[in-house]
């Protein structure tokens, strides 16, 4: 039977006994049935796992025993995605998926043809809901950290935030030249593992948009002859990334990288 993962960020380095209290108590007591002598595994989004077995049950929580605990090395490749705004639906699926492919941090940001146009409300309502769905997703794949995904910003500000290390890459329907596997393999990035993508909205980028981009080091490539949706494209980008120096790749290429 696979044992059952639980969000819980609470850890401090001496327990020996947690309290689930609220949804995750709901979720092992009404959902998933769980009973006294049952273990779980409680991951805190950072780098630790905990195994626990459940002791005791009240109206209020769950206690759990810790019995085991064990530090997860993080994937040696780091990846931003950044992600013009697409419809409600498309972004969850985004979110979801990118955390199930190994993304470090999403930032959502408002381009010239995003077709959104969310108040200060919706705005705040969005970003919590898409946190939850990075939470779900991380304890359903099994991953150990939970990427970062910040607030709505614009598409100046999100070009401020790639770091100096970092690959940067805006994808662009007009770009004929230069493909992601051709950067990849260049000499000046084959042993790069930070890596700044930049993924448009339905409607692709403005020229200007990409202009600036290219004033802030950003490179503009394609994806081939085919116009991919917008979310087909972000999760072809990771998987492309993660398959040349990621989660994908062979372990001994893992190991040579970290």
């Amino acid at each position: 039977m696979t044992i059952p993962r639980i969000y819980f960020p609470r850890m401090s380095e001496d327990e020996t006994l947690v309290e689930l209290e609220g949804e995750n108590l709901k979720y092992i007591k009404n959902v998933l049935r769980l009973k006294e002598g049952d273990p779980v595994i409680l991951f805190d989004g950072s780098r630790y796992e905990y195994s626990t077995i459940i002791r005791t049950y009240t109206a209020r929580n769950a206690s759990l025993e810790i019995t085991g605990k064990q530090n997860i090395q993080h994937p040696a490749t780091n990846i931003t995605l950044a992600q013009s705004l697409a419809k409600s639906t498309k972004m969850d699926f985004i979110v979801q998926k990118a955390t199930e492919l190994g993304v470090t941090r999403l930032i959502p940001f408002v381009s010239s043809r995003s077709i959104p146009k969310l108040s200060e409300n919706k705005i705040s309502d969005r970003v919590s809901r898409w946190r939850k769905i990075a939470v779900e997703a991380s304890r359903q794949c099994k991953r150990v950290s939970i990427p970062e995904i910040t607030n709505i910003i614009s598409f100046d500000e999100m070009l401020k935030q790639a770091d100096k290390d970092d690959v940067r890459i805006i994808f662009w329907e007009e770009e004929s030249k230069r493909g992601l596997k051709t950067i990849l393999h260049d000499k000046k990035w084959k042993d790069a593992n930070h890596f700044f993508l930049v993924v448009g909205p339905e409607g692709g980028f403005s020229k200007e948009e990409v202009e600036r981009a290219s004033g802030n080091s950003f490179i503009s490539a394609t994806l081939g002859n085919y116009i991919l949706r917008t979310e087909t494209a972000a999760l072809t980008i990771l998987a492309i990334v993660q398959y040349d120096r990621g989660i994908f790749s062979r372990i001994e290429e893992r190991e040579r990288a970290v």
